[in-house]
């Protein structure tokens, strides 16, 4: 079979996984993720197809990482001052970031030296979602030498997860569409005034 058959197969797998039967290794697979550290580097991607096609090699200066995030709304401290009850407003709370994008962070927290790629979903439980998270080691000789991929290491890629520059990032801006529909999102929300300060 070659390597684009392969990835073909794999793809459809994961597509349907339900009922595919990789279902129940993944399922052993994410009891063991859940009761493990929250950022593990990995020796080779989980899902092999969606690691190449976000830009991942398998060569020195790219590394994954699975990072593990809490599901579900986020909660703050209760207020202690005078407030209508509506107002309060401290559990129940819609997070402005994705849990995808909240990931990413985390695994650039762990790695400083190198800059996020790109992320992609492995799993989930009643507790956590998993994501794959692709990291690139802008100082390696192999990723400023290779023309394809030495773009991130110029310095306005730095921290580019931390300024919503990632596909993640894009889209939690609301930069996925096109100009059409998107006036009140670009340049940004903040510079059409949206943004509660």
């Amino acid at each position: 079979m070659s390597s684009s058959g392969l990835y073909q197969a794999v793809r459809e797998e994961w597509k349907s996984l339900k009922k595919s039967e990789i279902y129940d290794l993944v399922k052993k697979r994410m009891i063991e993720w859940r009761h493990g550290p929250s950022i593990v580097r990995l020796e080779h991607p989980t899902r092999i197809d969606r690691a190449r096609a976000l830009g991942f090699k398998s060569k020195d200066g790219f590394i994954v990482v699975r990072s593990r995030v809490r599901r579900g709304g986020s909660n703050r401290e209760k207020i202690m001052g005078g407030r209508r009850p509506r107002r309060m407003a401290y559990n129940k709370l819609t997070r402005k970031k994705s849990l995808k994008l909240i990931a990413e962070e985390r695994a650039a927290d762990k790695y400083p030296n190198m800059e996020v790629l790109n992320s992609y979903y492995v799993g989930e439980d009643g507790l956590y979602k998993y994501f794959e998270v692709i990291l690139v080691d802008r100082s390696h000789p192999n990723i400023f030498n290779d023309p394809h991929i030495s773009w991130i290491s110029e310095p306005q890629n730095t921290g580019r997860v931390y300024r919503g520059l990632t596909s993640a990032g894009y889209k939690v801006r609301g930069l996925r569409t096109g100009r059409k529909g998107s006036s009140k999102s670009r340049p940004s929300i903040r510079s059409n005034g949206r943004l509660r300060r």
